[in-house]
């Protein structure tokens, strides 16, 4: 199986169960691998073959801005659940992490992976 691969997007959100996290944006970073089939994009050279990343990027952050995630881990099984459906994936990892939450601590997050039939 070939992965496709997005690495460190970061952006600002609203995310969190705290009242003060559902009206101060923070900020977010994820990694995403998109298990694919044999696509043959590597022959066809083809967009169309394969999956368009850039439109994953805009769909995630379309998605983040138009809705409040209470948790991370919510919001990565939303995420894997979209890409699934809508990139017809058969395998997906999302990691979510907030970034400097607690002094001295880079990141916190959660790391899922659903394949179909999950």
């Amino acid at each position: 199986m070939d992965v496709i691969f997005i690495r460190e997007l970061r952006f600002e959100t609203l995310i969190g169960i705290y009242e003060w996290e559902k009206r101060v944006p923070q900020t977010i970073e994820l990694n995403i691998e998109i298990g694919l089939r044999d696509s043959g994009a590597s022959t066809s050279n083809d967009i169309a073959d394969t999956i368009d990343y850039g439109e994953v990027v805009r769909r995630i952050r379309a998605l983040c801005k138009a809705r409040h995630f209470p948790l991370l881990e919510t919001l990565a099984e939303h995420l894997a659940r979209m890409i699934m459906e809508e990139f017809r994936a058969p395998r997906v990892k999302v990691s979510v992490a907030k970034l400097a939450l607690f002094a001295g601590v880079k990141q916190v997050g959660v790391t899922i992976e659903r394949t179909s039939g999950d």
